[in-house]
């Protein structure tokens, strides 16, 4: 039974546990990738859209039309009571009706891609017909209406009924022009074949009319056809980001994961590694002090200084990995009391200058006096000291200097500066140097090669007491390591307070 936890070992960075919500993403990169990838003109997926908008357009529509038809017929009625504006209402009613059920089925109904030229095919028939029904209103006639009342009337209701279709079909694209084009055949016919200027005037006003409605339609239709494609960009951009989130927390997931892991590969080895080597170390030490009797041949006696030199360096690696480690994870807790940097350093330098003097090296201590003590743990202080003491003498050659400060920084706090006259890091070398294992060029090629571990604790220690680490070096002039601690750390002395009177009693008086 699955936990949720992906336990592939591919580089596949996306959680096989969660594919159902990768699916739907990719679902819907796609579409979006479909829909920015199609033409304006031949886009079938924004046609399906527009389609669907026009459609709700008609049924929120609905009752527009009739109401107008109606009160169009009332009108015509009272300016010619024997008009058959009756039937014509009842016709409009009939083909409006069909409109709106046709829009209802289509509403009802999933389009498809391929079945959108079909519906817009019907949906351009529906219009048709609606134009038919307007171009027998055209050919409505008045002989008992006084003067021109009845031109204006019909030139009136066909410019309203003209607004009102682009208005409703502007998503539909060619329907305007599609649906009074009956129409305008109609009234061009009787212009043609009355010549009357009324007439002609009213067939060029509404060919006009529906020019211009088109245009205006068209100049929507596009407008809107560039907001869903935004609208599509916008979902895109969300699926993107939707699939670099997927991403991302699978990564911080399989990176927590490694971590833990390597928790408790230390934690584990740890116990495992220094069972052993502390009896490696306490074996090859009686054998190389000989305290049980003197050893026949003395090849096993540098043999057993070998092993313990081996397992001191092992056992210090294995006590650096442990302390970044820590430090990395936030585990690193500080016992923080008041201590003396001076003193520290004193000690320090006294647990380096048996290797220095091996070596002839000179250590110069250069210390102000009657520094106040700082707030900070003992036990880190004196590894970061020890360690930058360590390299110092460790890479600088027989009969150098090492020179040891201890003072005030500018802005009031402490600082221990280790400076050497060794052989120097090339500048590009330094963020190398103070990188977990990094080792510089010369540190590689010389006999006493390291872990690389000393200075990247260092600084780590450092940052957990607010303080920095700087290191200054060029090449055969030397290393200058300084250690900060912040002004916060330091404890200032407070002045003792002078005596002052005590304060007579006060009496209590009770009614």
């Amino acid at each position: 039974m699955s936990n949720g936890v992906s336990t592939s070992t591919d580089k596949i960075i996306v959680d096989r546990s969660r594919s159902h919500r990768n699916k739907a993403v990719s679902k819907a990169v796609r579409a979006t990738r479909e829909r920015l990838q199609s033409s304006a003109k031949g886009n079938q997926v924004f046609d399906r859209d527009m389609l669907g908008l026009h459609v709700n357009a008609v049924l929120q529509g609905a009752s527009i039309m009739p109401l107008f038809i109606v009160l169009v017929t009332v009108i015509g009625v009272y300016l010619n009571p024997e008009t058959g504006l009756f039937a014509w209402a009842l016709l409009m009613l009939s083909v409006h009706a069909i409109n709106v059920l046709l829009a209802r089925r289509a509403s009802r109904k999933e389009i498809s891609a391929i079945e959108t030229r079909k519906w817009r095919g019907r949906l351009l028939a529906a219009q048709v017909l609606i134009g038919f029904g307007w171009a027998i209103f055209s050919l409505q006639s008045c002989s008992a209406c006084s003067g021109d009342s009845y031109y204006f009337y019909k030139g009136a209701v066909l410019l309203v009924a003209i607004s009102i279709t682009a208005m409703g079909s502007f998503m539909l694209r060619l329907g305007v022009l599609f649906g009074f084009l009956p129409t305008i055949t109609a009234m061009l016919v009787t212009a043609v074949l009355s010549r009357h200027l009324l007439d002609i005037g009213l067939t060029a006003m509404c060919a006009t009319a529906v020019v211009f409605f088109h245009y205006i339609a068209d100049r929507l239709y596009r407008s809107n056809l560039t907001l869903m494609s935004y609208q599509s960009e916008k979902d895109d951009l969300i699926a993107e980001l939707e699939v670099a989130k997927s991403m991302s927390d699978e990564a911080r997931r399989r990176a927590e994961e490694a971590n833990l892991a390597k928790s408790r590969f230390l934690a584990s080895m740890s116990h495992e590694l220094r069972t052993p080597l502390n009896a490696i170390l306490g074996f090859s030490e009686v054998m190389n002090s000989e305290v049980l009797g003197p050893l026949a041949n003395p090849t096993y006696k540098e043999y057993a200084g070998d092993i313990h030199r081996s397992g001191q360096h092992l056992l210090n690696l294995i006590n650096e990995i442990l302390d970044l480690s820590r430090i990395e994870a936030g585990r690193y807790d500080l016992s923080e009391e008041a201590l003396s940097l001076l003193e520290i350093a004193e000690d320090c330098i006294g647990m380096v200058q048996l290797r220095a003097r091996a070596k002839n090296i000179t250590i110069r201590e250069q210390f102000e006096p009657d520094l106040p003590q700082v707030w900070a743990d003992e036990k880190s202080m004196r590894q970061v000291l020890l360690n930058l003491l360590s390299n110092a003498v460790k890479f600088t050659p027989q009969g150098g200097e090492v020179t040891v400060k201890v003072g005030w920084t500018a802005g009031g706090g402490q600082y221990v500066a280790i400076k050497d006259n060794g052989p120097g890091i090339p500048e590009e070398e330094i963020p190398v140097v103070l990188s977990a294992f990094g080792q510089g060029s010369i540190a590689i090629k010389s006999a006493e090669q390291g872990t690389g571990l000393g200075l990247p604790i260092v600084q780590a220690i450092l940052a957990k007491h607010d303080g920095q680490f700087i290191l200054r070096s060029k090449l055969r002039e030397g290393t200058e390591a300084i250690a900060i601690l912040p002004a916060t750390r330091v404890l200032q002395s407070v002045p003792a307070v002078a005596d002052a009177p005590a304060i007579e009693r006060r009496r209590r008086s009770f009614a």
